[in-house]
């Protein structure tokens, strides 16, 4: 046993421990966007109106304020690596009931269990990604964040394909829950084992954030408001406002995803040559642009040169914000990290549901609108905020 631990340890490598966290990362991408791509195919299923779904999607962030508690209390007890193992793969199981569910009642209590172990995953695995960059000089945050948006565009990519070939959900969805469940098995004991046993320095198990962390969270907020949005309506948008046919419907999705995986593998070079605030500036400002282009010019490839810059502007924000947010001075990196995530996935999940009630009582071309405004308020926040 001691020669297997010790040949184990010796695995873990910078590069094994990077590419393991980076693993997890997109395998859990790849569960949000099987979902977020088949939003569509099941609000037809259960025939929901705009401002119905708007309202069933609030039951994602019921689920994730839910985990909180838990899965501080969780890591805090056992440490991230078991915590991330056993939420991706509830993660992956809960997907595929949310391809069986066929009632609105049904649809609420799957996606309260989704939003739950999502969340729970979100915290595990930013927690494995501080400690991984600990290993290494330069920040690499935004490359595990670009691996998660990688999945997105391949989860994206796949999502198309089931629509175009008329396959049902379930059975896209088990699909993907056998690809992540074997992806956790294998990769699992190659994370950072960071349980503490004896309790001593593990830090709180719930931590509220200072000032400056709270400016963070809410441009993060703010940004991923935007993204949330992007991924649950650009293909719902696509298909009521772009009248878009067949596999052109996901095309808005992919085109986002695609710039924003992209866009996430330079943000560190990029932030390291202009400053964090300069590139949380443009951030905003490529948001904003983007969103205005899809609602003043609504056709085919306007919408898609909006989408790609909407996939730019939203990429660097949340890493540069994670990245900043572990180098408080007044917190532990992971406890830092933990609570900016905490505010800015609140704005990722209300998002969905703000849109949905945007769109009922105005339209959905307004409630983009409202997007773009969250966009410069990105810009606005970070030329006020001290970074």
């Amino acid at each position: 046993m001691d020669t297997a631990e010790a040949r184990l340890k010796t695995i873990k490598s910078p590069q094994v421990m990077r590419a393991t966290v980076g693993a997890m990362f997109f395998l859990a991408g790849l569960c949000f966007a099987s979902w977020a791509s088949r939003i569509a195919t099941i609000q037809q299923k259960l025939d929901l109106s705009d401002a119905a779904l708007g309202g069933i999607l609030f039951a994602l962030p019921v689920g994730l304020m839910l985990s909180l508690p838990f899965a501080g209390w969780a890591i805090h007890k056992v440490g991230s690596r078991v915590v991330l193992t056993i939420a991706l793969i509830c993660y992956a199981l809960s997907l595929t009931t949310l391809g069986l569910v066929n009632t609105p009642l049904l649809l609420i209590i799957n996606l309260i269990i989704y939003g739950f172990s999502s969340n729970s995953v979100n915290i595990s695995v930013n927690t494995q990604a501080v400690a991984t960059e600990k290993m290494y000089t330069k920040p690499i945050m935004a490359s595990f964040h670009g691996l998660w948006s990688l999945a997105g565009f391949c989860g994206a990519g796949i999502g198309t394909f089931m629509i175009g070939k008329g396959i049902e959900p379930f059975y896209h969805f088990c699909l993907i829950a056998v690809i992540v469940i074997a992806g956790v098995l294998i990769a699992w004991q190659f994370l950072h084992a960071d349980r503490n046993k004896s309790g001593e320095n593990a830090g709180p198990a719930f931590v509220i954030p200072d000032r400056s962390l709270v400016k963070l969270g809410l441009i993060a907020f703010c940004s991923m408001i935007c993204e949330g949005a992007m991924f649950d309506w650009s293909v719902i948008y696509f298909k009521k406002i772009i009248l878009a046919h067949g596999a052109w419907i996901g095309a808005g999705y992919t085109a986002f995803m695609c710039t924003m995986a992209l866009g996430r593998f330079v943000a560190d070079g990029f932030a390291h040559r202009f400053g964090l605030k300069r590139t949380l500036q443009v951030s905003g400002a490529f948001t904003a642009t983007g969103l205005l282009i899809a609602v003043i010019f609504p056709h085919l490839y306007t919408a898609l040169l909006g989408f790609l810059l909407v996939g730019i502007g939203v990429s660097s924000v949340v890493p540069m914000v994670y990245s900043a947010a572990g180098k408080s001075k007044t917190m532990s990196p992971g406890s830092a990290i933990a609570a900016v995530s905490t505010i800015s996935f609140v704005g990722f999940l209300i998002g969905p549901p703000v849109i949905g009630f945007l769109a009922g009582a105005f339209t959905l071309r307004a409630s983009f609108t409202f997007i773009a405004i969250m966009g410069l308020s990105v810009t606005a926040l970070s030329t006020k905020a001290k970074l």
